[in-house]
């Protein structure tokens, strides 16, 4: 299996530093710093990076799923919603996973199934088993 590789570098103290990531592919880099960690701030930072790899693992585990059942999705979307607490030291609170997809000729129930399936199954939601992960799953007609 391939590994994939991020990096960060970080100059300075927490409050007044500032930092850059980046990914092996060269697709992404990005300043991050405290005022866009735990303010406002321009710049990324880590949640919204685990967000952003969390969303995309679902909608390939969820699209994958139902198109091993021959419920081939015409669109899957998915949003991360990572929360982060700094009340006993900083730390991931919860994730609300949301998504909508539109599947010709599934029903609802089914869909739910489905995407109950692919939350515990993703790989991101496996290495976030410690964060209580919720799911609001809507599928369109």
């Amino acid at each position: 299996m391939p590994m994939r590789t991020g990096r960060a570098t970080w100059r300075g103290d927490l409050k007044s530093g500032e930092g850059r990531v980046d990914v092996e592919s060269g697709t992404f880099d990005a300043a991050y710093s405290f005022p866009s960690r735990f303010e406002q701030g321009e710049g990324t930072n880590p949640e919204e990076l685990v967000g952003a790899a969390h969303a995309g693992c679902f909608a390939m585990a969820l699209s994958n799923l139902m198109a091993g059942e021959g419920h081939t999705p015409d669109r899957v979307s998915a949003e991360a919603r990572v929360h982060l607490s700094t009340e006993g030291g900083a730390h991931l609170e919860r994730i609300e996973l949301v998504c909508e997809a539109e599947v010709p000729g599934l029903d609802a129930a089914a869909f739910q199934g489905y995407a109950e399936q692919a939350k515990e199954s993703c790989p991101i939601s496996k290495a976030l088993a410690g964060v209580p992960i919720s799911l609001e799953a809507t599928l369109l007609e």
